[in-house]
């Protein structure tokens, strides 16, 4: 019997799992559900990418690149700059000098009296002490700061090709989780199978202990057979309920890894019947290649370090235009007297407007750390060519890979259709010669063991086809049995609003 071997499979795949169990470890659903939820794989699938933890990390850094690629533009808005000061001095010599230099001066000349001018200092000095106010200035200054460059255009493309590489990785964690959900699934559809399997050889083994038992009342066999008989089937009840203990533990990890709180009972309903399709290797290559989302990422990639570096040049080999107004009123002294504030006269506009053109030459320098930084993304861009060049040939060989496992596996699911009706023919007329005393137990349950063996062969077969089938559609991102956005979640708040 292989159900050690199915229900180790099944166990490594829930480990793979992990990857995408979105770090549950740390989950407070402890309560416990005690009705049963009633799964189809796409329902399956579905509530998986609902409740993903890591597609919802993803999504927030999506939504993130989203709003950097909206606003992207906002590298041309100005900067504009308010601010207000008052200023006390202390050095009021200095004070004076410089307030009363021109304007006291002016006064004076006005009013016709020269000589009284060092006299009127000395007496502005003196009122200068004793009043506060001439200690202050008001100062207010409104900045606008403008600067353009042609590598700002190629900052803009790049979070826009930043989101739209986003995007794409976003798409391949709900392909990750879609595949990984559909093929634990089935494994598990597989290990529910195999203990049918064992369930009915252990119903079997009872009607034969039972038969046993009458037939030695009856005189019909000895107590030998009748022993035999019963120890068989004694031996096969704790298989099948060690079977039923790991098949219920790991339908329990596997509602975990979909989301729900621990305790939650699943029933799963579906069968291993694979939809087959005609495959050619060279076909799919030409007609779904390009879908592949690693190669789109990788091209994605790609062409984002170009656009950087397209910014780097610019920014390197064409000037800067920075364009710069403010303006400066200021009322000085008397900032305290707020009587004076309202007199346009009193205040004195230091506002400047300028144009800039900035060319930074030590950037051209081939050693400056701008041309150095070049270097590196051009570096990059050839490291990222090469890989694009073996994920092409990867997908090539996983494509054909997967088109052989399905071909060999469609022929071993036909022969071994074959085989289980010969093998039941056998088992059915070994049950009769059975009955009939003309055979001993232990060819019954070769039989038995031979039927069950070409049940199971068959069904792993079934679960083979139906995996590779995954992969290929993953392989080529394209759904080959069913839409390609099958697996989709509704959208979120954000892709509504665009």
């Amino acid at each position: 019997m292989n159900n050690r071997r199915i229900v180790l499979g099944v166990m490594m795949l829930s480990l793979a799992a992990l990857a995408f169990a979105q770090e549950q470890t740390t989950s407070t659903k402890t309560e416990q559900k005690s009705e049963k939820v009633t799964l189809t794989a796409q329902e399956a699938v579905n509530y998986a990418l609902e409740n993903s933890r890591t597609l919802k990390s993803a999504q927030i850094d999506l939504e993130m690149k989203k709003r950097v690629s909206n606003y992207g533009w906002n590298v041309l808005l100005p900067d504009v700059s308010v601010s207000g000061t008052l200023n006390r001095t202390t050095n009021i010599d200095s004070t004076w000098s410089s307030i009363l230099s021109g304007a006291g001066t002016a006064a004076a000349a006005q009013a016709g009296n020269w000589a009284a001018y060092g006299a009127g200092v000395a007496a502005a000095e003196n009122s200068m002490k004793k009043n506060e106010s001439l200690h202050w200035a008001a100062v207010g200054k409104i900045g606008v700061s403008w600067s353009l460059s042609l590598a700002m255009i190629q900052g803009i493309r790049a979070s826009k090709a930043n989101y739209e590489g986003g995007k794409i990785s976003w798409e391949q964690s709900q392909r990750e989780v879609s595949t990984q959900v559909r093929k634990l699934f089935y494994a598990l559809l597989l290990q529910q199978e195999s203990l049918k399997i064992q369930k009915t050889s252990l119903e079997n083994a009872r009607q034969r202990a039972v038969q046993a038992e009458t037939n030695y009342r009856n005189g019909l066999v000895p107590e030998i057979s009748m022993l035999s008989a019963q120890v068989t089937y004694q031996n096969e009840i704790p298989e099948v309920e060690t079977a039923e203990l790991e098949l219920e533990q790991t339908v329990d990890t596997f509602a975990f890894l979909l989301g729900y709180p621990v305790g939650t009972k699943l029933e799963l309903v579906g069968s291993i019947e694979p939809t087959y399709i005609d495959a050619d290797t060279d076909d799919l290559l030409a007609r779904y290649g390009g879908n592949n989302l690693d190669i789109q990422a990788m091209r994605s990639n790609i062409n984002l370090l170009k656009i950087q570096l397209s910014a780097n040049d610019l920014s390197t080999w064409t000037p800067a235009l920075v364009i710069s107004y403010a303006l400066q009123p200021t009322l000085a002294p008397y900032a305290l007297d707020f009587d004076k504030w309202g007199t346009g006269s009193n205040w004195n506009d230091g506002g400047s407007l300028s144009f800039t053109l900035a060319w930074n030459i030590t950037n051209m320098l081939p050693w400056s750390k701008n041309r150095q930084s070049a270097a590196d993304i051009r570096a990059n861009i050839a490291k990222l060519e090469l890989t694009l060049e073996t994920l092409l040939e990867n997908q090539k060989v996983e494509v054909r890979k997967a088109v052989d496992t399905l071909n060999q596996a469609r022929e071993q699911i036909d022969a071994m259709g074959r085989n289980v009706t010969l093998a039941q023919r056998s088992y059915d007329m070994s049950a009769r010669q059975y009955r009939n005393g003309t055979i001993e137990l232990l060819d019954l349950r070769d039989r038995e063991a031979q039927l069950n063996q070409a049940k199971l062969g068959q069904l792993s077969q079934k679960f083979n086809y139906i995996s590779a089938l995954m992969d290929l559609e993953k392989a080529l991102n394209v759904g080959l049995t069913r839409p390609a956005n099958a697996d989709a979640p509704a959208k979120t708040s954000l892709e509504k609003s665009n």
